[in-house]
Formats: structure tokens, sequence, C-alpha cells
């Protein structure tokens, strides 16, 4: 994704020490910072993090109660619950821009500055030091815990080209400072924070708590002003050994995060993150319809309850948006090649996410008896009939399936045209009702879609089948649906 453009700073705003002085601007910590900007978003009736969906009853009031009581935050939760964008949604909280001290090293406080260039700054310019406005995104430090970090990653270290310039090793303007010194006066967040050395973590925990840290022998105080988010597997972070005590007690609130707990939500936050392109002049255009969208969802809400899947990494919501960008692609494929102008997935594009699927999930009962795909697959056939359950009946379907009873076939296929599919649900009584209640088409002006009409035929019959009401062949061109 690319990243928005450098926001312009105001020219209203104070250039030197002194024009700030004079301006009345006022130093706050940045947890200050974050309480005030969420409590007049809260007095607003504004979302506090837009774009999460599911949490709004459990994770963000934990999240606003720690931000108002200045606390550091660490996120608990499988792969795929959104920890990540939570705390990148913080920087929505700070101020548009903050004031440092132009050539500091440290986002220095211009009333304040802690690093020695900072304070050499200050102390030759009096109050006429020049100053920078940081606009809020790049006061957001973000480093991925592996076990190859070292302490001059996150701290510092030594800067041999300094040394060479002719500096002393005792003097602070040798030392090259890491991420967290760096993210000073901002957010730092660190993912999958029990993946740290012990030894770092140690390292971590001294310049948090003590605000002091030795380099190369070197001793330096830094009294940062952080806001600290940490994410982490719950099994990795209540392992023993896996993260030292002190580290645990430092983070204030530990927030549990949560799969979506509806359909309805999996289904938001499909539309939400998928890919999507613009449509191209003479490109068939993508309808979903909603019981495909639902039956993708509920696919990813059965691997979550299924014995055969392994449960301690979790079930990501990435795989119900991958398998619904691949049935798009399976849709916009055939419509391609058919000539068609409208493209819908269908029961029949279900196979395309075995691909999308099988690598997003860990199975425990794999192997040559039972492959991971034939996993895959048998949740694909119960999610099919839970959606077909939760929008009709075989007892709605009787008139359909007597047209069976009296010899009728069916074919389907991924390359059937969708006219054909409409041929069927006019010659078959009861089959346009049906098609109708899943919402494929509008009854009251009569308005027809083929390419959703074909959709919603192929759940019917599949659903049928499933119920063994109706058998089904299958050849090179398809499948066969009869009594």
């Amino acid at each position: 994704m690319a990243r928005s453009p450098e926001p312009a700073v105001p020219d209203a705003l104070p250039a030197t020490l002194g024009e700030l002085r004079e301006s009345g601007w006022r130093s706050r910590s940045v947890k200050e910072e974050l309480r005030s900007n969420l409590l007049a978003r809260i007095a607003a009736g504004e979302q506090t993090f837009p774009g999460i969906v599911g949490y709004e009853e459990t994770v963000i009031p934990a999240v606003e109660n720690a931000i108002l009581a200045g606390q550091d935050i660490v996120f608990l939760g499988e792969r795929g619950q959104a920890k990540t964008r939570l705390a990148r949604q913080l920087v929505t909280l700070l101020d548009p821009f903050l004031p440092v001290v132009r050539g500091g090293e440290l986002n220095d406080d211009p009333f304040a500055p802690i690093s020695a260039a900072g304070r050499a700054v200050v102390a030759e310019g009096g109050d006429e030091a020049p100053l920078d406005w940081v606009p809020r995104h790049r006061r957001h430090v973000e480093k991925l815990a592996t076990p190859d970090i070292t302490i001059a990653d996150l701290i510092g270290e030594v800067d041999p080209i300094r040394l060479a310039e002719g500096r002393y090793l005792s003097d602070e303007l040798t030392l090259h400072y890491g991420l967290i010194p760096r993210a000073n006066r901002g957010i730092f967040a660190i993912n999958e924070l029990p993946d740290l050395a012990e030894r770092i973590q140690v390292g971590l925990l001294n310049i948090l708590e003590e605000r002091d840290v030795q380099i190369r022998g070197f001793t330096i105080r830094l009294p940062l002003d952080l806001f600290v988010v940490a994410s982490a597997n719950p099994e990795d972070y209540t392992s023993r050994g896996r993260i030292i005590t002190p580290l645990k007690d430092r983070l204030g609130s530990q927030i549990r995060t949560h799969y979506p707990r509806s359909l309805e939500h999996e289904v938001d936050i499909i539309r939400q993150e998928k890919h999507t392109f613009p449509v191209r002049e003479g490109e068939p255009r993508v309808v979903v319809p909603a019981f495909m969208e639902e039956l993708v969802a509920d696919l990813t809400h059965l691997a979550r309850r299924s014995a055969d899947v392994s449960q301690r990494s979790g079930v990501s919501v990435r795989v119900s948006v991958t398998n619904m960008e691949v049935l798009e692609a399976a849709a916009l494929k055939r419509a391609v090649r058919l000539g068609e102008p409208i493209a819908a997935p269908r029961v029949t594009d279900l196979g395309a996410v075995l691909a999308s699927t099988t690598g997003k999930i860990e199975v425990e009962t794999a192997g040559e008896d039972t492959p991971e795909e034939r996993i895959v697959e048998r949740l694909v056939t119960k999610s099919v009939f839970a959606t077909f359950n939760r929008h009709t009946s075989v007892e709605r379907l009787e008139p359909v399936l007597s047209a069976f009873e009296a010899g009728l076939v069916v074919e389907t296929g991924e390359m059937v045209p969708a006219r054909d599919y409409v041929r069927a649900m006019r010659d078959v009584a009861g089959l346009r009702e049906a098609v109708v209640a899943l919402g494929a088409f509008d009854a009251a002006d009569g308005a027809e879609e083929p390419a959703l009409v074909a959709s919603a035929v192929e759940l019917l019959l599949e659903g049928l089948h499933l119920h063994r009401r109706l058998t089904k062949d299958r050849g090179h061109g398809g499948v066969s649906y009869r009594r």
C-alpha cells in the first residue's frame, strides 16, 4: 500500500524557540496527549478506531480504559486479529504536529531537550534555536521481534565513524541511537514480544523502567517519553521462560483480542479488506451475492471450531479475505471466456479456495489417509450445507423436487453460461421463487441478472444434493443433478 503524502506544515506554526514560548504552547507527555485527544473524540461522539470491526463492546473499551489510565498495552491474540492495526491506529490520537529541536536526535522537546545534540542547539541559539514540526505518523516506531535482534538495534551503539573523527569514547556524541530512543515523545510498538531473547528483554526493561542504559560500557541516562504497545500470541506470552516477569509487570493493561464472533462481522471485514481493482472498459464487472459472502465467512468460522485444524495458531481473518479474492478471480475468468458482462462466484468455483486456505491453516490430522486438501473440502461442504439451511429448506423446494421426479436433469459447471441457469429457472416450477428468496434479483420489477441467478441455482441444487434429495454425477464438462 502506498504511503500517504507527507502533510504540509502550516505556515502559522512557530519556527523558533522564542516564537514557541510566546505562542503559549505547553509541553505534555505522550500519554497525556493521547488521553486528552481520546477524551475529545469521545465527547464529540466519534469512533475511536474507525475500520476496526467486531471490537466495539470488547477490545476497544479496554483500550480506551488503558489510554485514559496512562497504561502501556500488550495485545494478546492469535494471528489475524487486528493487533497491529490497533497499535497503528493509536497514532490518530496524537496531535497533528509536534515541535522538536532542529538538529536534535531524539525528537527533543524544545523546552527540555534530552540528546546532547539537541541541548547544544538550544544552548547556542537560545530563543533563535530553530524548530521542526513532526507529523503524527512519524511518531510511531514499529519493530517485529526476532531472536537475532540486538541491543544496538533497539537502544544504540557506538558509532565508529564518529570515533574516527576524533571524539572520545566517553563522549555522548559518539553514540548512534537505536529505535527506542528515536521513538521519544511517540509510540513504540513491538510485535511478537516473546520472541525477543531474554537478555534483550532485560535491556528493554531497563531503558523503559530505569531510564538508563549502558552501551559499550558507556552509561547514559535517557528520560524517554514513550507509550509502549506490544503484541504476542497468548500461548507464547503465558509460557514460562518466553518472557521475563518484570517486563510483564511493566506493561499496564493486558488486552485479549478475538476473531469476529458473528458472520456479519466477518463479512464486513471481507468487504473492507479484500483487494479490488478498477474495472477497465470492456472488462466484466464482478458482483458477489450476499449468500456467497456468508458462505465464505462460514467456512472460516467452521475452521476455527474444527478438531482437524490447529487452534493454537488460529485461523486468521485473512483466510476469509483471500478466499473471497480467489472466488472473484475464478468468476471473472469465466465471464471473460464466455463473454458475459457480469461475473458472480458460484458453488462450482469453490475448488479455488483450496489454494488460498491450505497455506493459511495448520491441520492436526493431515497425512496419507487425510490429506490437507481433503480437510478443506470437508469444511467447504459443511459451509455450503449450513448456508443453504439458513436461507431455505427442502420443504420449500418440493415443487423443484417434483420436476426432478419427472425426469429433469440440470447440467452445471464452471463453464456453463449463466443464461442456461436462467432458462432452467424459468422452466422449473418453484425455482424462480427460491432464487428470489435468496436475493439474486429484484422480484418487484422482475429484473434478472443471469450471473446472480446462476450462483443461486447452484447453491440450491447443491443443498438438495447434500440433503440427499438429488444425486450428483461428475463429468468432464461439469456436474449433472438428477433424482
